[in-house]
């Protein structure tokens, strides 16, 4: 069992705490207005508390925020893994990192931390329950430091991705791929009457 603090309490947050409690992790929420967020079944506290309290942290804050939120969490994030699943997203739907990533973002302004990113190819409901899909889809992983990564892929697999859907694309620069992913994402969404999909990497 892990201890998971996840910062932010919106519908990704809500989902991966239900997926992650499903399989038996012990989970707590961070939010930057702990007492306004009540009934989300887990404790909820501030962001620096979850921080430090977490032995893993998930960040499932708005893109745009992501990084000014976190930057101050410097201390009590060093050395952890911190798994973002954040897209940045302007008002108009276009990418607000087009040259870059969110996960890039996080880590300069956390070097100490171990930043993975996945998770941002799909949307809520197939994050953790890819299993009710029609068939069998690709989830990836993108960061800097190999152990790290490997701890993202164990968590990935207890909320049901197994071994074969799991694509390690590298180095955390290829977090801009899957972020980018986003507007392929809406259009297909858009096509098919339906944001719960996924893709398959198929040889």
């Amino acid at each position: 069992m892990t201890r998971i603090a996840i910062i932010g309490t919106g519908h990704v947050g809500r989902a991966l705490a239900g997926g992650f409690a499903k399989a038996g992790h012990e989970v707590l929420f961070g939010s930057r207005d702990p007492d306004a967020r009540t009934g989300l079944g887990h404790r909820v506290v501030t962001v620096a508390e979850a921080a430090a309290q977490g032995e893993v942290v998930v960040n499932a804050t708005p893109g745009t925020d992501s990084a000014a939120l976190l930057a101050p969490l410097a201390r009590p994030l060093a050395g952890k893994v911190l798994l973002d699943v954040a897209v940045g997203l302007t008002a108009d739907l276009e990418l607000a990192h087009p040259n870059s990533s969110v996960s890039e973002e996080i880590q300069r302004a956390l070097p100490d931390t171990r930043v993975v990113k996945t998770l941002s190819t799909v949307d809520s409901t197939t994050m953790v329950a890819p299993g009710e899909l029609s068939g069998p889809g690709t989830v990836f992983v993108s960061g800097d430091d190999d152990a790290a990564k490997r701890a993202v892929e164990a968590l990935l697999h207890d909320l049901g991705w197994p071994a074969d859907a799991v694509t390690d694309l590298g180095g955390l620069r290829t977090a801009r791929g899957q972020e980018h992913f986003a507007l392929l994402f809406m259009g297909i969404a858009e096509a098919i009457g339906t944001y719960t999909f996924t893709i398959r990497v198929v040889r």
